[in-house]
């Protein structure tokens, strides 16, 4: 089959896509990755086609308007205004993106799609290719569970408000999709049509029963089927500084925020230094996304600052993970055994603090934005040396490491 994976957002939004594809070419199917411009060097890497859905989502969340509304700092009134003038600025995207997707999901004519919740053309495009789309989420809580709210709105307010925050999130989405057909001139495709799609299409969670398990009043059409990350490590190679502190430093800590940015990353990264070096704590920080820097002056025998480099070629080196909390760190970190600590941006990040915690994996951490010396010291201190939660961790890594839901998710998406 032809099949094109469409996904909006970081690069947490693309890997999981990047993993499904690697399974889909190694069944012998054609994949196609519809992804921002920023990451086609990954899909050339994976050796799949690329399709560009353009550079401007990526620059706008890059922005200093994307890093004072997704990262933490500032004032609450800045804060908002960041917000406003993004939802500004997503409009007049959301308008290009839509063109696109439709301009190569017609010039393409794939067999099958799979995307994600930003992706919204194949949702119209389903009503006339019934059973073609696959929609897959990384994260939890789109769909309605007992005592807790949608991720949107992320808490437990009691099962009446619970329940009325699913609805809201669903009224949202179909009025999104309605703007979509009006926006591309579809008035024959009507509102019950849309609705019937976004209530019966396939939907797979690609997320570790481990950590969050299907209930059982759950509809056929939704399923949760693991975990599933590529091997990134294939064009990599470790240098022999980063050898030599792994080697030197058998307890080390591994600390990223992803591609999460913040407004000042300098105070970020020198809150973590102090604590570590106050600590004689040994850490390799990841300054991947900006979120942190490297200063020109630190403990270089304590601390090693890398810019790149595959979570699943260091994870089994280090004892604990301090990370910003997306699906895939999350689970790669846990995976591997690691005590782990979330210091969440925005969203789903606190939805996975609050399982990290619940687990017994790791404390429970704190919002980018509060997190100061005095606060933030007390957690890594607990992370690093509470017995108990290498213990839970090991335990959960063992029954993740076990789980295959390879062919179920291929089926799940060329049945």
């Amino acid at each position: 089959m032809k099949i094109l994976l469409a996904s909006i957002g970081t690069r947490g939004d693309m890997e999981p896509f990047l993993a499904i594809g690697a399974l889909l070419k190694d069944k012998g199917h054609e994949v196609i990755c519809l992804f921002p411009e920023q990451f086609k060097n990954l899909v050339d890497d994976s050796g799949m086609k690329f399709s560009s859905l353009g550079s401007e989502f990526i620059e706008m969340l890059e922005s200093k308007t994307g890093r004072y509304a997704l990262g933490g700092g500032g004032t609450k009134w800045k804060k908002a205004i960041a917000y406003i003038r993004l939802a500004k600025i997503q409009s007049k995207n959301n308008k290009l993106l839509l063109q696109r997707q439709k301009q190569i999901i017609e010039e393409e004519k794939p067999d099958r799609i799979v995307h994600n919740g930003k992706i919204m053309y194949p949702v119209l495009w389903e009503i006339e290719n019934w059973g073609k789309t696959i929609f897959v989420s990384p994260v939890p809580y789109l769909h309605y569970v007992k005592g807790h709210s949608h991720l949107a709105f992320s808490s437990n307010y009691g099962a009446f408000l619970n329940k009325l925050t699913y609805a809201l999130a669903d009224w949202g989405l179909l009025k999104t999709i309605m703007s979509c057909r009006a926006g591309l001139k579809k008035s024959d495709i009507s509102k019950k049509q849309i609705k019937k799609v976004l209530e019966s299409h396939k939907i797979i969670y690609t997320i570790s029963p481990q950590l969050f398990k299907k209930p059982d009043y759950w509809k056929d059409n939704l399923k949760i089927l693991g975990y599933h990350e590529r091997y990134k490590a294939a064009n990599w190679r470790p240098g022999i500084g980063l050898i030599n502190f792994l080697e030197k430093h058998p307890k080390s800590m591994f600390i990223t925020f992803g591609s999460m940015t913040n407004p000042n990353p300098e105070e970020k990264t020198k809150i973590i230094l102090n604590i570590l070096e106050r600590n004689n704590i040994p850490a390799i920080i990841n300054t991947a996304g900006g979120g942190l820097i490297e200063p020109d002056n630190y403990d270089n025998d304590l601390v090693l600052f890398v810019s790149e480099i595959p979570y699943d070629w260091v994870f089994p080196k280090v004892y604990a993970v301090i990370h910003h909390g997306g699906s895939g760190t999350t689970h790669t970190a846990l995976k591997n055994g690691c005590v782990s600590m979330i210091i969440p941006h925005i969203i789903d990040q606190f939805i996975w603090n609050n399982i990290i915690f619940e687990t017994g994996a790791g404390p429970k951490g704190i919002k980018i934005s509060k997190i100061n010396e005095e606060n933030l010291e007390p957690k890594i201190l607990e992370l690093i040396n509470n017995p108990e939660f290498a213990a839970n961790v090991q335990k959960l890594a063992k029954k993740m490491q076990k789980e295959d839901f390879t062919n179920e998710l291929c089926d799940a998406i060329v049945e």
